[in-house]
């Protein structure tokens, strides 16, 4: 006979445990405790099973008989509740363990240090996830929605840092996508979010890209009277076209004196691939000159205080200002982007010959590949005319006095 809601509240406890039944398995437990429990008795496989639904008065009789009918559904539908309650609660505690930070830090260890990518790439990814972590760091992966993750983006953009944003989002979409792969999440939450960010303001490197000012710079240089190791630094970083990093921390066992070329290791490249410099005579010259600095120890541009570090990434920045010229007129990296204008406007060499000495990537693999061979001969003749072209200019009329700012 059905329950009537008065019973169910006039059920009092007894010194045992006793039951009272609904209908369709439903029934009510009233313990000495005075608790009162609701179950669904029914089976599966000829294998009686009981199913919690709650307790009374929180689960009224209303509420435990919708229970049942969802449950006794779910088992119609060939599905045991059960085993689904028991497979929610894995989930959840697996979930639990799976925060955005846990499957952020995995990624970093597996995709970033252990495929060893550059010792910047790993800790840029960690300076992302330093973004992420107070808003969803500690939260489940699988649970993050867009839009939480757009707020923890967005908190970055209002401080005026669009590019920091976009770059944030971009490896929080690879998190993601290494969390679906290890079965951790089922979607990227973050490919939802392409075009929610502003555009990050386009700031490019300061440089100097007319011959004129750019042979007054060449004799300020010269004229130098800080640290001889930097003052060498700034006299090559003109002629090699290398990325500040690349040339700071240049080892003597890559230069060839015998062929005349200088290679910079796949680990220390942006994409990743050896890239090969030919030495025109001057910088040779040059390379000989800070060996007299240098020479014995492993690294070319030593620094300071220990020859087992390099010199500073700031270091030619910082003499740059010493000399007189700011940041908006000159840049270590900014160096390369006047070898790249000044040579294609001489229409003197192919383009590709450029790019490759730029060693800058393309989307068409073959014509990406860094190999020594291809256009290396005109690589070495536009190496000896470039740094010829800047002895012209740089012996080409007096000293600027600059208004030179105080070490």
């Amino acid at each position: 006979m059905a329950l009537k809601a008065l019973e169910v509240k006039a059920f009092q406890p007894s010194t045992k445990t006793y039951r009272k039944s609904d209908e369709k398995g439903l029934y009510i437990e009233i313990r000495p405790s005075g608790s009162k429990l609701w179950f669904l008795k029914y089976r599966i496989d000829g294998k009686e099973k009981r199913l919690g639904l709650g307790s009374y008065p929180d689960v009224t009789l209303a509420d435990a008989r919708t229970a049942r009918d969802e449950a006794r559904a779910e088992i119609k539908a060939g599905r045991d509740p059960l085993f689904e309650r028991k497979m929610e609660k894995i989930e959840k505690r697996i979930g639990a363990g799976n925060t955005f930070q846990t499957v952020a830090e995995d990624f970093i260890a597996t995709k970033l240090v252990a495929n060893e990518k550059a010792a910047a790439t790993i800790k840029k990814a960690r300076w992302f996830l330093s973004h992420l972590a107070p808003a969803i760091g500690n939260r489940p992966i699988s649970e993050i929605k867009p839009a939480e993750l757009l707020e923890a983006l967005k908190k970055i953009e209002r401080r005026g840092h669009r590019e920091t944003a976009v770059r944030t989002r971009n490896f929080a979409s690879r998190v993601f996508r290494h969390g679906v792969a290890t079965a951790r999440c089922e979607a990227d939450p973050a490919a939802l979010l392409t075009g929610a960010l502003a555009t990050p303001l386009v700031k490019h490197h300061a440089a100097i890209i007319e011959p004129k000012p750019l042979g007054e710079f060449l004799r300020a240089v010269d004229n130098y009277t800080g640290g001889p190791i930097v003052k060498l630094a700034m006299q090559i970083a003109p002629h090699v076209f290398l990325r500040p990093g690349e040339l700071r921390r240049a080892r003597w066992e890559e230069v060839n004196w015998e062929e005349g070329h200088w290679t910079i290791d796949a680990s220390r490249t942006k994409l990743r691939r050896p890239h090969t410099v030919p030495l025109s005579r001057q910088v040779t010259a040059m390379l000989r000159e800070l060996q007299q600095h240098s020479d014995g120890f492993e690294l070319m541009f030593i620094g300071q205080r220990s020859h087992l570090r390099p010199m500073s990434g700031n270091a030619m920045n910082s003499a740059f200002r010493r000399m007189g010229f700011d940041g908006d007129t000159v840049t270590s990296h900014g160096m390369r982007s006047t070898a790249s204008t000044l040579l294609n406007e001489s229409g003197k060499w192919h383009p590709d010959a450029i790019e490759r000495a730029l060693a800058h990537g393309h989307s068409d693999k073959v014509r990406g590949t860094y190999a020594r061979g291809q256009h290396w001969e005109e690589r070495v003749q536009m190496a000896q005319w470039w740094s010829d072209y800047l002895d012209r200019i740089r012996i080409g009329g007096q000293v600027v006095d600059f208004q030179a700012r105080e070490a």
